[in-house]
C-alpha cells in the first residue's frame, strides 16, 4: 500500500503503537492514534506525535471512525475480536499487526524467532552473533524494541532479528522471514487465543510464507515442532538436547555438535556462561540460524562463548576465586 494521503488508525499507545503511528506519519499517512486511556494518562511520546500532526483518540474504542479508515494497525495487546475490528474488516478495511506493517517496509532479510519459552535469550544471542558480521543488525519485536521503530534505518545490506509472539502474528498476512525458528510450544495465552489449536496456528504463521529457499530451525524434542517439519516448505534443521541427529545440531557428551554439510564441534557446554539444558537448546537454535545464514564458525564460537545471557535470567555476572556468580 502507498500510504500518502491514506487514513490509518493505530490502536494502542504503548511502544509498538507509538512506533507504528510515527512510521505511518513519516510515510505520508493521515494517522489517528487510539487508546482506551483518558487523555490525561497518555504517554508523552503520543503528545509529541500530536504536535507533528497525528490525531489522538482517547478514552474509548474507535467504533465511530474504524470503518472510515484505509488501514488499521493493531498493537500486540489489542484483541482481534473487538466489535470495531470485526465491523471494519466487514467494511473492507485492512487490519494488520504492527509487525506486519514494519515487515512491508523492510528491504533486508529477516530472522524470526518464536516459541513459548526461550525467545528472548535466543533472539538476543542471535542478534549478538549477527552484529559481529552485520553491525547494523536490528534486534526487534517482542524483545522490547518495536520493529516499526527501526525499519527506516535499515538498508538491503542489513539484517533483522525479530522475537515474535503469537499476538504479533494474529494479523500478519505477508510476513516472510528468510530464517525462522520455533523453539517449543506449551499451553500459553489461552485467555486470548481460546484454544490450543489457535495458539499453535499463530506460531505456524511465522513460517507459513517461507519457500524452499528459506530455512526453519525446529526443536526435535518438542512433539509439536517436530511435526511441523513434515509440512514446512523451507529447509528444516532440527536441534536436539537428547538425540544425535544425522543432520542438525545436537548435544553429545557435553559438546554442541553441528552436522550440516560437515560435522564440527561448536563448543563444550562448560565453555558457555549460560546454564541449563534449556539454554543449551537456545544456543543451538541461535548457532543454526547464524550458520545457515553464512556466519563463519569462528565468529559464532566467539559470540556464544562471550554471551552472558539476558538480564536476570541465570545471567552470568563474574567469576571470583574459582566460583562463577549468576543473577537469577
Amino acid at each position: 500500500m502507498k500510504y500518502t494521503g491514506k487514513r490509518a488508525l493505530v490502536c494502542g499507545m504503548a511502544k509498538s503503537g507509538i512506533a507504528a503511528a510515527a512510521l505511518l506519519q513519516k510515510l505520508g499517512a493521515v494517522v489517528t492514534l487510539q487508546d482506551m486511556k483518558e487523555r490525561n494518562a497518555v504517554p508523552a511520546a503520543a503528545l509529541e506525535l500530536e504536535k507533528e500532526g497525528v490525531a489522538l483518540y482517547t478514552g474509548k474504542n474507535p467504533d465511530d471512525i474504524a470503518c472510515e479508515q484505509d488501514l488499521i494497525v493493531l498493537s500486540p495487546g489489542i484483541p482481534c475480536d473487538l466489535p470495531f475490528i470485526i465491523a471494519a474488516e466487514a467494511a473492507g478495511v485492512e487490519v494488520i499487526s504492527e509487525v506486519e506493517l514494519a515487515y512491508r517496509e523492510t528491504t533486508c532479510p529477516i530472522t524470526a524467532i518464536t516459541g513459548t519459552n526461550g525467545k528472548t535469550t535466543t533472539t538476543t544471542l542471535t542478534g549478538e552473533i549477527m552484529k559481529a558480521v552485520r553491525p547494523n543488525t536490528a534486534v526487534v519485536g517482542n524483545i522490547g524494541v518495536p520493529y516499526s521503530e527501526k525499519v527506516q534505518g535499515l538498508t538491503e545490506q542489513d539484517w533483522v532479528v525479530a522475537e515474535i509472539s503469537s499476538f504479533q502474528m494474529e494479523k500478519a498476512k505477508e510476513f516472510h522471514p528468510h530464517i525462522s525458528a520455533v523453539l517449543n510450544i506449551t499451553p500459553d495465552h489461552l485467555n486470548r487465543h481460546k484454544t490450543m489449536e489457535v495458539y499453535i496456528a499463530m506460531k505456524e504463521r511465522v513460517f507459513a510464507k517461507q519457500t524452499e529457499e528459506d530455512f526453519c530451525i525446529l526443536n526435535y524434542e518438542d512433539e509439536l515442532t517436530r511435526e511441523f517439519g513434515k509440512k514446512i516448505r523451507a529447509k528444516v534443521l532440527y536441534f536436539s538436547s537428547r538425540h544425535i541427529l544425522e543432520e542438525g545440531i545436537y548435544l553429545e557428551e557435553g559438546k554442541i555438535i553441528l552436522a550440516y554439510g560437515k560435522k564440527q564441534e561448536v563448543c563444550a557446554v562448560e565453555d558457555l556462561k549460560i546454564l541449563g539444558t534449556h539454554n543449551y537448546e537456545n544456543v543451538m537454535a541461535a548457532v543454526a540460524m547464524a550458520y545457515v545464514y553464512g556466519v563463519p564458525m569462528d565468529v559464532i564460537q566467539k559470540s556464544v562463548k562471550a554471551f552472558g545471557g539476558v538480564e536476570h535470567r541465570i545471567e552470568y555476572v563474574t567469576e571470583k576465586n574459582g566460583v562463577a556468580y549468576y543473577n537469577d
